[in-house]
């Protein structure tokens, strides 16, 4: 099946822009829960096979997680009343999902005001079904996206087929916004500025950050709260080999790495938990090739030459990449104890993080 997709845009959000005003837009912000979709969606589509195409693939399940938690919260809404619009419009993320049918519901009539064109139209009914993003469409900081068919059957074929483009968008959009709240207040300047000076790279530093340690070609910055911590590491291998971006090398530096860096109390120390599920993405990192790593870690210690787990433990994700001006394999972690919280947006706050990485070199060409 083809899908016919229109008006998709790279950059879906601004992602620094200290008084929150780009582009001269002086609309407000849009608002709504972290990590939540709002689905417009005609409510016999939401309980039927298009709904579970929806919650499977959009909604999704993340399994690297103490306890699987879904990817987004999927907030359904039917265009019942202008309030019920309002309401949409004010939203951060909202996807559209419905068709183009002689029996026309709210959200139907809408629809055929985006995709309004009649050869538009007929290549929808004939079986190509349209998906279009709109950033900043009614709000700043907003992703809206429309997805459109002829028929039930051939908009649940979409969903599945464009699930993780969608997906990949609304996290963008999810982190940029994360950037402006982490960032545009309290940053701390100094510190990534010694982190420049003394290894050649840097990452933002949040407001409460420390630097735990720092040492040869290794880095620790710590956020520790009463009942929560979360924590970067960065690590590089000079002359490194690109070679080693594997799975495999991945968790074996890892261990080393906190083994000998990140203990525990009595005597403990943190390594990947292979009991669990983990996952390895190829990616674009920063322009740069990437290996995306998640899954969770557990303090462990040892007794009578007998390896125990601790009880301890909490996901993580980490990018593995190799920069080739400086000749340097990388590995950048974000870890995270928070229990009795869920745990997906302090991973993504992790995510945010790693991406502000940049080398002497890059800061050095964007001054010219």
């Amino acid at each position: 099946m083809r899908c016919t997709i229109l008006l998709l845009t790279a950059a879906f959000i601004c992602t620094g822009c200290g008084d929150g005003v780009f582009n001269n837009d002086f609309r407000p912000n849009a608002s709504g829960v972290d990590g939540q979709i709002t689905v417009v969606i005609d409510s016999a589509l939401w309980r039927g096979d298009v709904g579970d195409a929806v919650r499977d693939h959009v909604g999704g399940a993340i399994e690297t997680l103490p306890a699987i938690e879904p990817e987004f919260d999927l907030e359904a809404i039917g265009l019942t009343s202008r309030a019920a619009f309002e309401m949409v419009q004010d939203r951060k993320n909202v996807l559209f999902v419905g068709l183009i049918d002689n029996d026309a519901t709210p959200e139907s009539q809408y629809l055929s005001t985006i995709f309004g064109a009649d050869s538009l139209r007929e290549m929808i009914l004939g079986g190509s079904p349209a998906l279009v993003a709109r950033p900043n469409n009614w709000r700043r900081s907003q992703l809206v996206y429309y997805l459109a068919a002829g028929s039930p059957d051939d908009l649940t074929s979409s969903i599945e087929q464009y699930s993780e483009q969608i997906r990949y968008h609304f996290n963008e959009a999810e982190r940029a916004r994360l950037h402006m709240n982490m960032f545009d207040i309290g940053r701390q300047r100094g510190l990534e500025q010694t982190l420049m000076d003394r290894h050649g790279f840097a990452v933002h530093g949040q407001h409460d950050f420390f630097v735990a340690i720092d040492t040869t070609q290794f880095v620790w910055l710590r956020r520790v709260l009463s009942d929560t911590w979360r924590s970067m590491f960065v690590y590089y291998e000079e002359d490194g080999n690109p070679e080693n971006l594997t799975a495999e090398w991945i968790v074996l530096a890892r261990d080393a790495l906190t083994q000998r860096y990140i203990g525990g109390t009595a005597g403990g120390w943190i390594e990947v938990d292979r009991r669990r599920p983990m996952t390895a993405t190829e990616i674009n990192f920063n322009d740069r090739y990437a290996i995306e790593f998640r899954g969770l870690w557990h303090m462990v210690g040892e007794e009578n030459g007998r390896i125990f787990p601790f009880g301890m433990g909490g996901p993580f994700v980490s990018y593995a990449f190799y920069d080739e001006p400086t000749r340097r394999l990388y590995l950048i972690d974000g870890m995270v104890f928070a229990p009795n919280y869920s745990k997906r947006e302090f991973v993504r706050q992790m995510e945010v993080i790693a991406y502000t990485f940049r080398t002497l070199e890059e800061e050095q060409r964007e001054r010219i």
